[in-house]
């Protein structure tokens, strides 16, 4: 299986939907979770949903590091920029992340401060060195998949002898989110299963989630985002569910090894350290969740550079994306959504990202008629 259609067949996908059916108990519930907002896209992009039984339903999860982070970051991202005059750089996601009151990156630059998107932490790199006379911040976000080119640029810097060039830093820590989740504040827990994050995995390895699977008695199954990668990590969750196995299984065999990218982890461990506590959109403040620089390279810590008092964001009162990272509501139980909350206007980080649930909604038309997924069932429209 050398090329993407291979991964897209219909036929294929048939006969692994055939599989699940065979597979499921009808006398049970299925709940699984997608952990990545790129699976969340998939199973919606390619119509799954639709070629499985009812029993089997999807639970959104984090998504992705903009889903994640609270408007006290951007808050405190837009006051280092107006009280230094620095120019901050970022990916294009961020920058229509709801702040508190409704304000966002975009709408303080079009207020007249110099934010600019960039594609890579390293376009930021070669802003500083352009623009010698200005301070240069690189809001750095992201999972793990993204925290190595955040380490390349500040050691980069650091090579280079640059004084004008720090990153506030906002990488978080996918094995935190995950315990977070399966220790919900009520003790009421809603999954019976994990579709595993596959690009963050292929950092970390997929051996440092058997903890959780034993522990918590949860499977999980690291998946590639192709529709057979989904389909196959869904009968091997459902296999496990039936046979009252935990462990985790790696299905993303072609990406993902047991103990990950060693050299990509050894340079993360180089630049940042554990930060104590961060705050998550939905999860709350979790200890030890995320990065921080480290003191080697204290010189290029935006938030030791530039200094601003940390306040409590707010979000829109009615807006429940943080209950559906939580996995508690779907993006149709939000009064907002599709309605008030669109992509043009939107209200919360779920409907901006790109790997929000809501967008994903949105993109693929489940908010126009929801109700079409029970019309009839995949053997009645002759997908079986």
């Amino acid at each position: 299986m050398k090329y993407i259609n291979e991964f897209r067949a219909p036929l294929f996908a048939q006969e692994l939907a055939k599989a699940i059916y065979k597979e499921v108990n009808t006398e049970r519930h299925y709940r699984l979770m997608e952990f990545c907002g790129g699976h969340t896209h998939a199973i919606y992009r390619y119509g799954l949903k639709d070629l499985l039984p009812d029993n089997v339903e999807f639970i959104h999860g984090p998504g992705c590091p903009v889903c994640v982070l609270p408007a006290s970051r951007i808050d405190m991202a837009i006051k280092m920029q107006t009280e230094s005059d620095a120019i901050l750089c970022t990916y294009g996601d961020l920058m229509r992340v709801p702040a508190s009151n409704g304000h966002s990156l975009l709408k303080a630059k079009a207020s007249g401060a110099d934010i600019r998107m960039v594609y890579s932490p390293f376009d930021a790199l070669k802003i500083s060195q352009q623009e010698t006379n200005r301070q240069v911040i690189f809001f750095a976000i992201g999972f793990e998949t993204t925290t190595p080119p955040t380490a390349v640029i500040i050691k980069k810097a650091q090579s280079l002898g640059l004084k004008n060039f720090s990153v506030f830093c906002n990488h978080v820590l996918t094995p935190a989110a995950l315990e977070a989740i399966l220790n919900p504040p009520d003790q009421i827990l809603c999954v019976d299963g994990f579709i595993g994050p596959s690009h963050v995995s292929t950092i970390i390895g997929s051996d440092v989630y058997q903890p959780f699977a034993t522990e918590y008695r949860k499977p999980i199954v690291i998946s590639g985002f192709e529709p057979l990668d989904i389909l196959q990590s869904i009968l091997m969750l459902i296999k496990q569910l039936n046979e009252g196995s935990y462990s985790v299984e790696n299905q993303y065999k072609r990406a993902v090894s047991g103990t990950g990218n060693n050299k990509a982890q050894k340079l993360v461990a180089e630049v940042f350290d554990v930060a104590d506590r961060f705050s998550w959109r939905g999860l709350g403040e979790l200890p030890r969740s995320a990065l921080k620089i480290s003191e080697h390279y204290g010189n290029f810590d935006a938030a030791e550079r530039f200094p601003v008092k940390l306040e409590e964001g707010s979000e829109h009162k009615h807006c429940l994306c943080p209950s559906v990272i939580r996995g508690r509501n779907k993006p149709l139980d939000c009064k907002l959504f599709a309605k008030a909350c669109t992509p043009e206007n939107p209200l919360g980080a779920c409907m901006v990202s790109s790997e929000g649930a809501c967008a994903a909604y949105w993109s693929y038309g489940r908010f126009k008629d929801d109700s079409t997924e029970q019309l009839s069932s995949p053997r009645q429209r002759g997908i079986l």
